[in-house]
């Protein structure tokens, strides 16, 4: 029986090391062997790694990614932080549209929601040409500006990670400090806020690396303000002429050296913090009703108005319009945009782009869905009931695959399968559909892994152990015991999988074959050349698309999971 459970636990940990920790690898072994994965061993030393402090653009990189990363950390964290604590504690009508915004801000691809920030923002952008207020460019577009868009579109994650340790009501110590004389500020900052701290560091770890990571923001911003990060010149560095692995493969070992350094803070944070303060006195939050909820759902509908109602809005009105400079007037309305997504506009040297590139990318994201979904459901296994060999292996990669970038991934897949001795193997993956597929599911399976492990906890193990001892094997027990239970998780794990792997730019930028459409990389190149209607009219029949096939698979699944009920409560019967 164990060896069974260690080939499973075996499998899922050498794919796991296949996608994720090998591109890693192969990244830091081309700091030091520059030539290692073209055919030259040869010995760089470390030279080159300290190169960075002597060559402008690659320090002004390093710069600007750090300083963009700390403070949308800090000021993203201290918003989902003040939002967490007032939708732990009061009940009111705009704390279910906070939920739903976080979500659908998580799920968004940052270069959409900057794309409409520009739109909005830039010298020529809808709030200059329609309310005159010049001050808004000169803010958005300077360090702090980009620091402040960030923090808004990266929130949620602190809020999502503050918010759900906030299930349990343990106020008997806040109570006994007012009791002792202690003002509200003083229960909070000496009770409160302690006991939340590692939820504040989680959520703080999760911005910074979310942030740095970042592909969508440079890539939107360098049509109109030149910032360079450090996964904004690991793209440039491979598409420039001569192509440069070497400064791809530094930066993104600054990158990664970043990251770990982020995680590590994590890890000695939550080692020093005290989790034993949940007690039998502890309750569930029962959130209560405030005395002023309008003023509540006022300031948090005004906050979302800006943080999503700007970003979005301004993208489908641009859609709409002829001219963004002529104004909101029925004479410049138009529907002209959203028809050449399926017609094809004059002068397109290629017909349907936008239809074929949807098309390719819909398949992919389902393709590393499903597969996602699948590791990640053996993986929650695996870690959650087996005692396998391969257990902290496994739980090492499935850390570490929330760490690293798309634009890593990337040049690692590029290192690995562009070998010309996996052509007689039929390996050489470079260049084709199914490395894009790979390095989806490389990308989903954080997601898929994570929202698996919430409902695995819930499950006790004494059942399987039993069925073990009447002679059930591993994937007996799966099938039949743990898949009939948590089977809704699996449906949102798919479909988180699903909205994330198809809006990710950074790997269909740099994975993309040749003569292959994808739909990122349309609306991107359309965005990048000034064709602001026809980019924003893509961005919002794709996000339409893509919500109304989740919501469809959804609801199509609950309709399933009902008549295998029925089925099964009849065949009892």
């Amino acid at each position: 029986m164990k060896s069974t459970e260690a080939h499973w636990g075996g499998t899922v940990t050498f794919l796991l090391f296949l996608f994720i920790f090998l591109p890693l690898l192969a990244v830091l072994i081309n700091v030091v062997f520059p030539g290692f994965f073209f055919g030259k061993l040869e010995y760089g030393g470390f030279g080159l790694i300290t190169e960075i402090f002597h060559r402008p653009l690659w320090r002004q990189s390093l710069w600007n990614s750090v300083l963009l990363a700390l403070g949308s950390a800090t000021f993203g964290t201290m918003i989902g932080g003040a939002l967490a604590t007032v939708r732990a504690r009061w009940n009111f009508a705009a704390g279910r549209l906070l939920d739903t915004a976080a979500w659908l801000l998580l799920i968004a691809p940052s270069f959409m929601i900057a794309q409409g920030w520009v739109l909005f923002a830039s010298a020529d952008g809808l709030v200059h040409q329609w309310l005159g207020w010049t001050w808004v460019t000169s803010f958005i577009f300077q360090p702090s500006g980009l620091v402040f868009v960030m923090a808004l579109s990266k929130f949620p994650l602190a809020y999502l990670a503050i918010v759900s340790a906030t299930e349990w009501n343990v106020r008997q110590f806040g109570q006994a400090a007012r009791l002792n004389g202690a003002k509200p500020f003083t229960v909070w900052r000496t009770v409160d806020f302690p006991l939340a701290l590692p939820s504040f560091l989680a959520g703080w770890t999760l911005v910074f690396m979310d942030t740095i990571g970042d592909f969508g923001l440079p890539a939107a911003l360098a049509t109109v303000y030149k910032f360079p990060t450090l996964t904004y010149s690991i793209y440039s560095a491979i598409y420039q002429s001569p192509v440069r692995f070497d400064m791809a493969g530094v930066l993104a070992f600054y990158l990664v050296i970043l990251l770990a350094l982020a995680m590590a803070l994590l890890f000695f944070a939550l080692r020093r913090s005290r989790f034993d303060f949940l007690n039998a006195k502890a309750v569930r939050t029962v959130r209560e009703k405030p005395r002023h909820a309008w003023a509540y759902n006022i300031v948090i509908g005004g906050f979302l108005l800006i943080c999503l109602g700007i970003p979005i809005g301004t993208s489908a009105a641009v859609s709409l319009l002829k001219q963004m400079g002529e104004g909101l007037t029925a004479g410049n309305l138009t529907l002209d945009h959203y028809s050449d997504l399926f017609t094809g506009a004059a002068g397109d040297h290629r017909l349907l782009e936008y239809v074929e590139g949807l098309y390719h990318s819909l398949t992919i994201a389902a393709a590393a869905a499903v597969f996602s979904m699948l590791i990640g459901f053996v993986t929650a296994y695996v870690l959650s009931f087996t005692e396998s060999r391969f257990k902290s292996a496994l739980q090492l990669f499935s850390v570490i695959s929330l760490a690293v970038p798309g634009v890593v991934l990337g040049i690692g897949y590029i290192f690995i399968w562009n070998q010309k001795w996996l052509e007689p193997l039929g390996l050489h993956l470079y260049g084709t559909p199914a490395l894009l597929v790979i390095a989806g599911i490389a990308g989903a399976i954080p997601y898929a892994v994570r929202v698996q492990m919430g409902s695995f906890g819930a499950l006790s193990g004494t059942m399987l152990k039993a069925a073990a001892i009447q002679g059930a094997g591993v994937f007996d027990r799966m099938r039949h015991i743990v898949l009939p239970l948590v089977r809704q998780s699996l449906l949102m794990a798919t479909l988180a999988s699903f909205g994330t792997s198809i809006f990710d730019l950074a790997l269909a930028s740099m994975l993309k074959p040749a003569n292959y459409s994808l739909m990122p990389l349309v609306i991107d190149r359309a965005f990048e050349f000034s064709r602001y209607g026809y980019a924003t009219a893509a961005t919002v029949v794709s996000c339409l698309v893509v919500v109304l096939l989740i919501v469809a698979l959804q609801a199509t699944g609950r309709w399933v999971f009902r008549r295998l009920d029925g089925k099964r409560n009849q065949e009892l019967v």
